[in-house]
């Protein structure tokens, strides 16, 4: 199964595409962690992203696609793999298209933005641990520090103003997406849920149906 997740950040796609590659014995492909793992690694096209990520830019479309070749040629993605953050927008989906690699699935994890912003401006990381609480849905037993004694902080990224931006960014760029497949008869919506377990019964009942 060659499959690609869908959906705003804070959506849960990365949770839900770890499972799926677990229980079919895939690998999730993050954009983030392939080129975390090209610089680390030198390639040719790790080092072109090093010269954007060193100078504060986005790393463009061909580096990012060329980084996602490379990966993609690799023997574990042999019996299939799942794209996670990518493609972001049409034209890398064009690009995919380009590469020859054809997609059996597209999963959308469809979440409104106002969860989107309750669930991510209610994180709250340990900086000195690394655990992870939510205001709400996993609150500290400590109210405002840490079990370990340390005090919470809240994310950069999950600030209220920096989730909406992301949030109109997706929707200008990544959201078209949902057509694009659509088009391609491949698509299948899964509506995010409030408890994990059940967005998860309902992405296991998309990829069977």
């Amino acid at each position: 199964m060659k499959i690609i997740f869908l959906g705003a950040p804070g959506a849960g796609k990365g949770t839900q595409a770890e499972k799926v590659a677990a229980k079919l014995n895939i690998p999730t492909i993050s954009t983030g962690a392939i080129i975390r793992s090209a610089l680390k690694e030198g390639t040719e096209m790790g080092l072109a992203a090093k010269a954007f990520i060193e100078a504060g830019k986005l790393v463009p479309d061909d580096v990012v696609i060329g980084i996602i070749k490379e990966r993609l040629a690799e023997s574990d993605c042999q019996n299939g793999f799942i794209l996670d953050g990518f493609p972001r927008t049409i034209a890398q989906a064009e690009a995919l298209d380009a590469m020859g690699v054809s997609i059996d699935l597209v999963v959308n994890i469809s979440v409104d933005d106002a969860t989107i912003v309750e669930r991510m401006s209610g994180r709250r990381v340990c900086a000195a641990c690394g655990a992870t609480f939510h205001t709400k849905f996993k609150p500290s037993p400590n109210g405002e520090n840490c079990p370990c004694g340390e005090p919470l902080t809240i994310r950069a990224d999950d600030d209220p103003e920096v989730v909406k931006s992301r949030l109109v960014i997706y929707h200008e760029q990544t959201e078209p997406l949902k057509e694009f497949y659509a088009n391609k008869g491949l698509l299948k919506i899964v509506e995010g849920q409030e408890k994990l377990e059940d967005t998860t019964a309902l992405t296991t009942k998309a990829l069977e149906g």
